[in-house]
């Protein structure tokens, strides 16, 4: 364990594994170590075996995060019967064995070896960013090592020059001792392979690809090297500025649905660093870029700190109280609904935020507005899944842990791009990947798990995009046909009368991977080989992404997949399920605390008598018993002039949702918007009432992930503007009316928990007892449900679904001739508010279009060119780029970046469903152009109008009439 960890955890010190892990075995062996008995399962190390009798052994090549090495020679041992003196970290222990770990000739050998490691090692330990937190000084001083008789010769790295081409970290090779960890580690933890070891002896040194800088290779700034380093060789750019943290909180990151949990180490209130906790069950002490290094964004200076109002939008901005501003939001409110009514005016539920905020802002929507017109950004992107897999499965969320997957055969990917939306569960996959599991992509793009040097598809389908329900019927097809399916399981836990009709729909010659290749686009031949490998491949699991939900077809698809696996019995167990990978960290929990118009906590319909008491009861309020708004309907209300007012917490919907110019549209019609986030967003410039938010670093609460793991975030910094955002929303619900009282977020949960089924046994002292939960958590799951319908489903028996491809309206013409798809990127994330903030800017400096070079040539385009896309909603100008990613007929660009306009030319066509919009598929045409497009130019001067309002904002406080 490093010792950075040893000082903030020292209870776990014991059970760490080290060395050669311990295997899965109910087989005990007993021996001893150091004369005391010990037994620990059979293929543990003699390393690990001392550890849990108490004693550590001296190493430095050996971690508990990889597999051993063996290289350092500093970990040796004595065993009685044996000659030598073996490495601890690569000898399995055996019954009766008698292992020494100390004695006089053990000694001698270790420092013999630490002597040659310093003989070629910098003596500036005064200055080195790593000294108090540096392995080899501290093995140094574990074996006694005072003196080095080497003189150093220049025969040695010392001279070496230091990398600093990373915005993150640096490399001084001239510390290196070549211990292997950290190419051990980005091959067998990230799956990179972008280091390596160049040269012998003395002239051994670690690499970046081909001797490149670390910003020129293949490495991915995952810090899985710096974490693993035992010297200042690899070291975090912000240890070498601010110094070693004194104390450390662990928190859970606020990126993407994986919900890592991290230890962010603190001097005072200043984040030092942000280290991935080992004991964190989604992620086992691995991050990406974005939650190890791209924190920066909340003490960025573009941080809004002070409350600020205005009666138009076309005025300045006026800075004013707390009091003054929730007054004014509060005021608004009573004015608009007295004049056009109740329903006039709703809220938004940002994924950002946490479980206990999401709920406020329901609360305060149902109870202090008095209707049900409260939405989630989950709508834009995967209120499918919850449709879908309730209809099919009984619960609206996926099967399984992120950790299942190391049991799966067979992995099936669809519309999904791990690598950059989900890295940390990347990793998990290619690890498995390596180990033998077959891989299936279905994508319209070429990702990177299609096809890289170290893993490789099997099949990569790549369709055309919106023939999702197509290609799955087709799978479902030759499954049926050639009698793979998993009759007893289906007998047993699937309805009858489902199942027969949806046979036999699946069984018509329209959904043969012959009829449906010239819909699709994929041979009928790969169609087939890919249902036999899912259907027969062993352990199947299907993890599936936005490019399944942000359809017109988006909830079918979900129960397509669902069919698959129910199928095929790939449910109930580890290495199966239904996996969707939600794409920011909080979309399943606005989800289950009740953040959509039809739906109370746990999904419940606000049309259910019974439920609908009990939230009355609890709260004090007659609450409405027909559903509300959902967020397209409030932009078109607002257009008619029946919705005129607003509640947005953390949520940026002018860049995020379809359409752009019918959001700004229905924004400016709207009277009072209140908008609540840490930095001046597009939504914000058709504001009247801008509330500061805080960070994840400044609150408490929880974020509840992809694998339904409700995990602590915690305070680790005052909220630069004062409040957290639940408090703000507390305080804005008290003048509405609403007495919200609560002292802390726990008590939010401790409602939650009291009012809501699955949440039943969740708590703030059983989640930091635990480290995070898995709902269900009940009285029949009292620590929580890790996976799901094992003996049945939730729903009782399995529902099949008809589902019957159904083209979308989006039909590419002679004017628009090509489909745009929309996507991510690993160093960038949703809008880019928090990443743009980052360096992370330097891997992502603008959106691009990706197109294949056949239709570039056929346009006149060059990579790199200004290309405009005009689709039937509008059109915008990016730069080129020529890929054969894609196929012809097919674009792709991301979204990050608000001047790109992405969502300007994406339409309104959403899921039949859930009004999920259908970002993948938009008919375009791309051609060369000289300048920006209308909108951009518009675009630009409404900004430039908005900042020059913002910057003449009054700076004193004044009072509100």
């Amino acid at each position: 364990m490093r010792h950075r960890e040893a000082n903030v955890m020292k209870e776990t010190v014991l059970t760490r594994d080290y060395g050669t892990p311990a295997r899965s075995s109910a087989i005990q062996v007993s021996l001893e170590v150091d004369g005391i008995k010990v037994t620990v399962p059979a293929g543990t190390s003699v390393m690990r075996a001392a550890a849990e009798s108490g004693i550590n052994i001296p190493k430095l090549c050996a971690t508990d995060s990889i597999e051993a090495f063996g290289s350092c020679r500093l970990c040796l041992v004595e065993i009685e019967g044996r000659r030598g003196y073996p490495a601890s970290c690569t000898t399995i222990v055996e019954d009766g064995m008698k292992v020494r770990t100390q004695s006089g000739k053990l000694q001698s050998l270790r420092k013999g070896v630490m002597e040659l490691y310093i003989s070629d090692h910098p003596l500036d330990c005064l200055t080195c960013p790593a000294n108090g937190d540096c392995e080899l000084q501290d093995m140094a001083g574990v074996v006694g090592l005072r003196d080095v008789r080497y003189g150093m010769d220049g025969a040695n790295h010392l001279a070496d020059k230091k990398d600093e081409s990373n915005p993150y970290f640096t490399y001084d090779p001239a510390k290196c001792i070549v211990c292997n960890r950290c190419v051990r580690v980005c091959e067998e933890t990230q799956g990179t392979f972008a280091l390596t070891v160049s040269g012998r002896g003395f002239a051994s040194r670690i690499t970046a690809g081909q001797n490149d800088a670390f910003m020129e290779s293949e490495c991915v700034s995952c810090g899985a090297c710096v974490q693993a380093c035992p010297t200042a060789t690899l070291q975090e750019k912000s240890v070498i500025w601010l110094g070693q943290g004194e104390h450390s909180v662990v928190t859970t990151c606020a990126y993407c649905g994986v919900g890592c949990a991290l230890k962010a180490e603190m001097k005072g209130d200043q984040v030092v660093r942000m280290v991935p906790y080992k004991d964190g069950k989604a992620n086992e002490g691995h991050a990406c870029v974005k939650g190890r290094f791209a924190w920066g964004y909340a003490t960025h200076c573009d941080r809004i700190t002070t409350p600020m109002i205005r009666n138009a939008i076309t005025e300045a901005w006026r800075e004013v109280s707390w009091d003054d501003a929730l007054a004014f939001a509060a005021s608004e409110f009573k004015r608009i609904q007295a004049k056009y009514g109740c329903d006039s005016i709703g809220g938004i539920v940002s994924s950002r935020c946490t479980n206990e905020e999401g709920y406020l802002v329901q609360k305060l929507v149902r109870a202090a507005f008095g209707n049900n017109n409260v939405d989630t950004c989950a709508r834009v992107c995967h209120s499918p899944t919850g449709y879908g897999l309730k209809h099919t499965l009984g619960e609206s969320a996926g099967t399984q842990t992120f950790k299942s997957v190391e049991r799966a055969d067979v992995i099936m990917v669809i519309g999904a791009n791990p690598t950059d939306g989900h890295p940390v569960f990347a990793s998990r996959l290619k690890k498995r990947l390596r180990q033998g599991a077959k891989l299936i992509v279905i994508d319209p793009r070429r990702i990177d798990l299609v096809k890289s040097p170290h893993v490789r598809a099997a099949c990569h389908l790549q369709l055309r995009p919106g023939t999702n329900v197509a290609v799955l019927n087709a799978l479902a097809h030759v499954i049926v046909v050639e009698g793979l399916l998993d009759e007893a399981f289906i007998a047993a836990r699937c309805e009858d009368m489902a199942f027969n009709t949806w046979r036999q729909f699946v069984s018509q010659p329209e959904n043969a991977p012959e009829a449906t290749e010239a819909i699709s686009g994929v041979p009928a031949r790969l169609l087939r080989e890919a249902a036999r490998t899912y259907a027969a491949g062993g352990n199947a699991a299907i993890y599936y992404g936005l490019g399944v939900t942000e359809h017109a077809q988006g909830t079918t698809a979900v129960m397509a997949i669902a069919n698959l696996a129910m199928a095929t019995g790939n449910v109930g167990r580890e290495g199966v399920g239904v996996n969707p990978l939600r794409g920011q960290n909080n979309v399943q929990g606005s989800c289950d605390i009740g953040a959509f118009p039809h739906e109370l906590a746990g999904y419940r319909h606000v049309g259910d008598a019974a439920t609908r008491a009990l939230f009355e009861e609890a709260w004090g309020v007659e609450l409405q018993s027909e559903p509300g708004l959902r967020i397209p309907n409030m932009f078109d209300a607002a257009l008619d002039g029946s919705f005129r007012g607003l509640y947005c917490q953390g949520e940026d919907i002018v860049q995020s949702d379809p359409n752009t110019q019918h959001v700004a549209a229905a924004l400016s019609a709207m009277e009072c918007v209140v908008v609540q986030d840490i930095f001046f967003n597009e939504t914000a410039k058709y504001a009247h009432v801008l509330l500061p938010g805080s960070s994840f670093l400044e609150k408490d609460g929880t974020f509840t992930n992809a694998e339904r793991r409700i995990s602590r975030v915690r305070k680790v910094m005052p909220p630069l503007a004062g409040y957290a955002d639940w408090e703000v929303t507390m305080q804005l619900a008290r003048r509405l009316g609403c007495d919200m009282q609560y002292s802390h977020p726990s008590e939010i949960m401790e409602e939650i928990a009291r009012l809501t089924p699955s949440f039943r046994g969740v708590s703030y002292e059983k989640l930091d007892r635990l480290g995070s939960i898995q709902w269900p958590c009940n009285e029949e799951a009292a620590e929580g449900t890790s996976i799901m319908h094992i003996d049945q489903f939730v729903r009782g028996k399995g529902r099949f679904a008809v589902t019957r491809f159904i083209p979308t309206t989006e039909k590419v013409t002679r004017k628009y001739p090509l489909i745009l798809t929309t996507g991510r990127i690993l160093s960038q994330y949703n809008v880019g508010a928090q990443t743009r903030r980052t360096e992370n800017v330097r891997w992502h400096l603008e959106d691009r279009l990706e197109i294949h070079p056949h239709d570039a040539e056929d346009r006149g385009i060059r990579d790199g060119d200004w290309v405009g896309i005009e689709s039937r909603a509008g059109s915008t100008v990016l730069r080129a780029s020529l890929s054969d990613r894609l196929q012809p007929g097919v674009v792709y660009t991301t979204f990050h970046f608000p001047g790109s306009g992405a969502n300007v030319i994406t339409t309104d066509n959403s899921d039949w469903a859930t009004n999920c919009p259908e970002y993948k598929v938009t008919a375009v045409q791309v051609l060369p152009v000289a300048h920006a497009s209308d909108w951009q130019q518009e675009y630009a001067r409404f900004s430039d109008t908005q900042t020059r309002l913002m910057e003449a904002r009054s700076p004193r406080v004044e009072k509100v009439r």
